[in-house]
């Protein structure tokens, strides 16, 4: 089975076990994900989901936050954890996409990174999500799981991305990236991975390896 092969078997098993493939960052628009995706950053989505309902209600617009007070934005977002730094990257971000974009969260890679604070995981995430375009979210699941897989055997996210760009079909990569989450919280979980009862364990080279030496146990 070549990796191409195997990565679209994948991207089909987690179809089945995961239908919808969302993002668990709950936003109404591009701005709101961005800065949520930018809060996510060594944080929980869940505890970002509890924090943006009173940021968003406080500063409802790009206009607010480029208007906003830096010190209140960090008592809003202060169980984020690294609250000062992405305070300052909010405001920043949004003052540059006023000034720089036309207050239009931009719409590649380049650009996106250029603003404050984001990297190529939250460009990539922006990409996928808002504009539809093919995007590999290299996030701490995707990286550990595509690795135990064998779709890659590198943990730099930028040298993930490039690799999985390489062997998943563009119109499934981003969701496929979702399903990896999902998947990583519910089964493939980091320290104790339920191998007997994932959807990917036949296509799994952690898993395989894991099953030879007991093999080889039971014929001895």
């Amino acid at each position: 089975m070549t990796l191409k092969e195997k990565a679209i078997n994948c991207v089909e098993a987690l179809k089945k076990e995961y239908p919808d493939a969302i993002c668990s960052l709950e936003a109404k628009d591009p701005l709101q994900l961005l800065i949520a995706t930018r809060l996510s950053a060594q944080c929980t989505d869940a505890r970002v989901n509890l924090v943006t309902p009173a940021l968003f209600e406080k500063y409802p617009s790009l206009d607010a936050f480029c208007e906003a007070d830096v010190a209140d934005v960090e008592k809003i977002i202060h169980s984020c954890g690294f609250f000062r730094a992405k305070a300052k990257d909010i405001v920043g971000m949004a003052k540059k996409i006023k000034s720089d974009f036309g207050g239009r969260v931009p719409d590649s890679i380049e650009k996106l990174t250029s603003l404050p604070g984001v990297g190529r995981k939250t460009a990539n995430l922006i990409m996928g999500d808002v504009y539809k375009k093919p995007a590999v979210v290299a996030d701490t699941h995707l990286i550990r799981i595509t690795n135990l897989l064998g779709l890659v055997s590198v943990k730099d996210p930028y040298k993930v991305e490039l690799a999985l760009k390489k062997i998943l079909p563009p119109e499934e990569s981003n969701d496929f990236c979702h399903r990896v989450v999902l998947h990583g919280r519910a089964v493939c979980v980091a320290r104790r991975p339920d191998c007997e009862h994932c959807c990917l364990n036949e296509f799994c080279d952690f898993f395989r390896n894991k099953k030879e030496p007991q093999k080889k146990d039971e014929k001895n």
